[in-house]
């Protein structure tokens, strides 16, 4: 069977999540879940539950993302988190207006579903960030989340470089330096199964911040 999409789920020590994020996985599309470094037997827990697993040794989100992007075959491919804040049926959503060929990129826009969900620091963060972006860029988007889609050739044509947090900022300034048409959908934002282990905290939040105002920098 012809895999229609390909979604991404970088992941470090998601074991306990990864059943239930993998249950809502749509139909005839493929997961592949990159291991960054778990030591909790996240990636057996993926092949038992039919995802396909890479491994990225080199640590970091933008790294992970790009070990699979690297490793799809699918015409579209979507991302998500593995930590089950997400609920990969959503993507349909996301993936629709690439799909339909009335957008290039869609990010999806977080809406939090539950108190908690979202922690203030990283909303807070998230917000100034995107304000400058559109104020100074002039591109109206006003989440950079990890859910996300777009098609492989184009993906993988960008030729994107950041291996770290900044790796979603780059995505959006290359691709409206690009022409591309860029859109965004809302999706319901949960609480994640689990310890966060770096977007969620403030020693994450701050790292993330550090790298796109890098980011900002280079492309301002």
């Amino acid at each position: 069977m012809e895999i229609a999409v390909d979604v991404v789920l970088p992941c470090l020590d998601e074991a306990e999540a990864l059943p239930g994020v993998l249950a809502g996985l749509p139909t005839g599309w493929r997961a592949i879940v990159v291991d960054n470094g778990s030591t909790d037997g996240s990636a057996a827990v993926a092949e038992r539950h039919g995802a396909t697993v890479v491994h990225a040794a080199q640590r970091g989100y933008g790294a992970a993302v790009h070990a699979g992007l690297m490793a799809t075959t699918a015409p579209i491919v979507a991302f998500s988190d593995a930590d089950g804040s997400f609920d990969l049926a959503q993507l349909a959503a996301v993936v629709g207006p690439v799909r339909s060929g009335d957008a290039d990129l869609v990010f999806a826009r977080r809406v939090p579903a539950r108190p908690g969900a979202w922690p203030p620091h990283a909303r807070f963060a998230n917000a100034a960030l995107l304000w400058w972006v559109r104020r100074r860029m002039g591109v109206d988007v006003h989440d950079l989340g990890p859910m996300r889609a777009g098609r492989r050739t184009d993906l993988i044509g960008l030729d994107l470089r950041d291996r770290r947090s900044g790796y979603p900022l780059e995505l959006l300034l290359r691709a409206q330096r690009a022409g591309w048409r860029i859109d965004e959908v809302p999706v319901p934002y949960l609480p994640r199964v689990g310890r966060s282990k770096v977007t969620g905290t403030v020693r994450g939040t701050v790292q993330a911040v550090r790298d796109m105002t890098t980011m900002l920098r280079r492309y301002a």
